[in-house]
Formats: structure tokens, C-alpha cells, sequence
């Protein structure tokens, strides 16, 4: 499978971007590094700079619909800057209009509720955004890994970096089952 990793210029928390494409890359899948800027994403170890990431494609010159998922890391700052950016959400908005999976933790869920994707579904988050998830029209549990198939596309959810195992597995199960 080919997967998106979509990411701000900077921002992201690097833990929530490297574990995630290494499992992709371990599993086989190739991962894609998608910012809103060409360039390098300047990742974070919480507010801390951490390495920077060669950027692959730019929301706006790559279509959505050559990949077969989405994985959106976390970090306070990068979803933030993401929900402002109109093709980043419309990106994000392609993956559930085509029926493809997203996986998505920490505060990766702001994104998810700017592109008004939410509603409807069961998901977990980290916990300060469990009253925008609901405003939006989510349902926000508190798991350590969600899956909810109440949608056009699976969507797996996580809270935090203390969950990366389970969210890993958890998503490296879910895409392997889905066709696209």
C-alpha cells in the first residue's frame, strides 16, 4: 500500500510520524511524507526541535486518490496549523469520500473535525480535545486504540505516544483488510 503522512511544516511530534512509518515501511507499505510546504518538516519532542523530515509531495500537487490510506501524526502545533490550511483538509475530506482508512492520534483529531468528518463516529483523542470532538458530533471515548467502522472508511484513533504500540498494530490490521 501506498500511505500518506500528512504533516505541517513544523510541528509535528516526531515520535507520532517516525513509529508509525516505520511500521508501514517494516510491514512492506511504502509511506509518503505530504506537507503543505515543499522542503523538510521540522519535527518536535514536545516543545523541543527535534530532526527534520525530506518532504515527498505537496497537499495540491499530489492527489489524495494515489494513496490508498492516510495517517496523521500528532503534535499540538501541526494539526492546528493543518485545519488552517484548505487543501490539507479537503485532502484529509478525500480519504472518507473514497472509503479509505485513516488512521489519526493525539491531537491529529483537530484536523479530522475541521474537514467535518467526525460526526457520527466513536474516537479517542488526546483527552483536552474530547469536548471538540463531541461539538463536532463525534463520540469521544477514552481507549487506548479506537476503531470505528460507522462511516464510509475505518478510522483508527489513539491518544497519545504511550499508545504507539497498540495503534501501530491496531492499523497495520485494519488497512491490511481493507481493498482498495
Amino acid at each position: 500500500m501506498r500511505i500518506a503522512f500528512l504533516t505541517a511544516p513544523e510541528g509535528v511530534e516526531q515520535i507520532e510520524l517516525t513509529e508509525p512509518w516505520q511500521a508501514m515501511a517494516d510491514a512492506g507499505h511504502e509511506p509518503v511524507l505530504v506537507s503543505t510546504k515543499p522542503g523538510r518538516v521540522q519535527a518536535f519532542q514536545h516543545l523541543d526541535k527535534a530532526d527534520t523530515f525530506a518532504v515527498d509531495g505537496v497537499v495540491g500537487e499530489v492527489p489524495a486518490e494515489s494513496f490508498d490510506a492516510l495517517v496523521l501524526p500528532g503534535g499540538v502545533a501541526n494539526p492546528d496549523v493543518l485545519r488552517m490550511d484548505d487543501q490539507a483538509v479537503s485532502f484529509v475530506r478525500e480519504f472518507f469520500e473514497r472509503g479509505r482508512p485513516v488512521a489519526a492520534i493525539c491531537h491529529a483529531p483537530w484536523t479530522l473535525i475541521e474537514a467535518d468528518v467526525v460526526r457520527g463516529r466513536v474516537l479517542t483523542s488526546w483527552p483536552s480535545l474530547r469536548t471538540d470532538i463531541r461539538n463536532a458530533g463525534g463520540e469521544w471515548v477514552d481507549e487506548q486504540v479506537k476503531v470505528c467502522d460507522h462511516g464510509p472508511n475505518k478510522l483508527v484513533t489513539s491518544r497519545k505516544p504511550d499508545d504507539l504500540k497498540a495503534f501501530c498494530e491496531t492499523f497495520l490490521d485494519v488497512f491490511r483488510t481493507v481493498s482498495v
